[in-house]
């Protein structure tokens, strides 16, 4: 009989990271058969350390190609905070050294809080992206005004501009996004964000070229298909490039080329991706179009989010039944749900790997894996390239993974919230290491209760008192006497 082992042995790569010994699964070390009998499941964890080594691999990768190249800029690693917003997650990446990129009006307190705690300094580099409402351009205006100097807003559009030059009291420095275009199987043409390529630089020489306190020094842009080796990415970033030659020969204060973001990471047990020429082409690229211009090589800034923090995390299952349902379709019902613990599954189509937690040396067959939810959408059945799943085919208690589900997968899902079919939230651990390299394991948050999802829902709640506001007159009470008019 060939065992569940050894097909995967024969039919991939070993996913790096992973190992069976004793007939279970080991994630960089950690045994997930006594992680599940410690905490349970459905559970969440995510392992700390792997995000420092993600952001150092990428590092090297960027540092090489300079070197390789005779590239005469530097190169910055940005963190993406929207991929994972938590505490424990951006404290790991700042300690290895990364600069913040951010999207939203409430990334800026976190900032705050995260500087207080002692996890950054106020010279940090903190790249503000996206549409920006007036909340969100207030906190950028007021972390400017408390000494954080290297917060660069990244204009999305004209009007933005305004409100800065309203507002600000001190010199800042800026950025412009370039929309990009979309890839032929889109809907639209262009993104929705950032300004037009034929629009910067009439703008910039309108508005900006003499201004006396604010410098544009970036050029950003954010190619939707992520930094693939593809036709679309490379025409992308020549156009970008290109761009950035003909600004710096206006504004010589110019000297930083944002590429975005959308390094992929490990999604499948097939991935085959070559970090070191794509990244090294980028550099290269850059440099020759430079040369062609003559221009000054830019400072290369990127902000990697999933890349950085996806591959720290798993989510744990137990397989609850199993159901034939027909001659073809066998169904593992696990104890929690696809479609609201995994929801870049239904909502992107995302692919995790997904691999046993024991029975190594049992057979193998083809299943579909089912979630408890009455959604016809809660399931997965099938890896990135090929049409199938399979598990080990076993009728004693079996147990199986999700992995590298660290991006995004909490914040869609929404953290203490109500789920469909009030699915609960569940149990997560978050394990780092101590100073002697000791593993330390803390519960960030339980399992979801009853209790909880009732509150939400309204079916209890603290007593009701009544308050009446002070600014308001009391209407006297007595008679009602009807004027003449009614």
């Amino acid at each position: 009989m060939q065992t569940y082992y050894d097909f995967l042995a024969h039919s991939y790569d070993f996913p790096e990271g992973f190992q069976v010994l004793d007939d279970e699964l080991y994630f960089h070390g950690i045994n997930m058969m006594e992680l599940i009998e410690t905490y349970k499941t459905p559970l969440r964890f995510t392992y700390l350390p792997i995000i420092s080594d993600k952001i150092k691999a990428a590092r090297g990768y960027f540092q090489s190609a300079i070197a390789k190249h005779n590239y005469s800029g530097s190169y910055t690693y940005c963190y993406c905070t929207k991929s994972s917003h938590f505490e424990h997650v951006m404290a790991e990446a700042l300690r290895a050294g990364v600069q913040l990129e951010t999207s939203s009006a409430l990334d800026m307190p976190i900032i705050e809080t995260l500087e207080k705690a002692g996890h950054l300094k106020k010279d940090i580099v903190v790249l503000c992206n996206g549409f920006k409402d007036l909340e969100y351009k207030q906190y950028i205006v007021d972390l400017l005004h408390d000494g954080f100097e290297n917060i660069i807003p990244i204009l999305d559009n004209k009007e933005e501009l305004g409100f800065y030059e309203h507002e600000l009291e001190v010199p800042a420095k800026l950025g412009i996004r370039m929309a990009t275009e979309e890839p032929p199987e889109s809907s639209y043409y262009t993104s929705r964000l950032g300004m037009r390529e034929d629009e910067i630089i009439a703008f910039y020489q309108q508005r900006l070229q003499n201004h006396p306190s604010l410098e544009v020094r970036m050029l950003h842009f954010f190619v939707h298909t992520g930094i693939q080796d593809s036709p679309f990415f490379w025409s992308e970033l020549r156009r970008l490039t290109n761009l950035y030659c003909q600004f710096k020969k206006i504004n010589p204060k110019l000297s930083m080329l944002d590429l975005g973001g959308g390094l992929p990471f490990r999604s499948s047990l097939a991935f085959n991706y070559d970090y070191g020429y794509v990244i090294e082409e980028i550099v290269r690229t850059v440099k020759d179009i430079c040369a062609d211009q003559g221009v000054e090589e830019p400072d290369l800034f990127t902000e990697f989010g999933s890349y950085t923090v996806a591959e720290s995390s798993g989510t744990l299952f137990k397989v609850l039944a199993r159901k034939q349902q027909n001659d073809r379709e066998k169904w593992l019902m696990i104890d929690g749900s696809v479609i609201s613990m995994l929801p870049d599954v239904w909502a992107q189509h995302r692919r995790f790997i997904i691999l046993p937690i024991n029975n190594w040396d049992q057979g193998y067959e083809r299943v579909i894996i089912g979630g408890m939810t009455c959604d016809s959408d809660d399931y997965y059945n099938e890896e990135a390239h090929v049409e199938s799943i399979f598990m080990p085919a076993t009728r004693t208690q079996q147990f199986l993974g999700f992995f590298h589900t660290g991006a995004y997968q909490e914040v869609l899902s929404g953290v203490g919230g109500l789920h469909h079919c009030l699915m609960p939230d569940p149990k997560h651990v978050v394990i780092s290491l101590d100073e002697a390299g000791n593993r330390l394991y803390r519960v960030l948050h339980e399992e979801q209760n009853s209790k909880q999802v009732l509150r939400i829902l309204g079916y209890r709640r603290d007593p009701l008192v009544a308050v009446r506001p002070a600014q308001l007159p009391v209407a006297p009470v007595g008679p009602v006497t009807k004027t003449a008019a009614e």
